[in-house]
């Protein structure tokens, strides 16, 4: 049953990151790849939260704890982010010659995902209490 709930979660975090992937770029363009750097934002907080109250001290009851990660973290959230579309995009840049793209968005992933993932535990332990 934990391989449908992975699989079920990981099918609607794929559509979640397809459709806000187009959004994003429709508004902001495809030069740098904000699409990407902003489902791996959202993502890193998403995971962050749900890491916090399904953790040992957390809201969701022991029981529930499995569910949560099997469909949550590792399904929808696993589905969702796409740091091997952030190599791969990376990777385009610095073939183009784009450098300063590629570093930039290295170091605004790398920054701001783990910002993300701090103030969605964040936001868990204060659901927590």
């Amino acid at each position: 049953m934990e391989y449908l709930w992975i699989a079920l979660g990981s099918a609607i975090g794929g559509v979640t990151r397809y459709w806000l992937s187009g959004i994003v770029a429709n508004r902001l363009g495809t030069v740098f790849p904000w699409n990407t750097l902003v489902v791996n934002i959202t993502g890193s907080f998403v995971i962050g939260t749900i890491a916090a109250v399904a953790g040992a001290e957390g809201r969701v009851h022991p029981n529930l704890r499995p569910f949560v990660v099997q469909f949550l973290m590792m399904g929808i959230c696993g589905g969702y982010t796409t740091f091997s579309s952030f190599s791969l995009q990376t990777l385009n840049l610095v073939q183009e010659g784009q450098w300063l793209y590629a570093g930039t968005n290295i170091a605004l992933s790398v920054a701001l995902c783990l910002l993300a993932v701090w103030l969605g535990y964040v936001v868990g332990q204060l659901i927590n209490h």
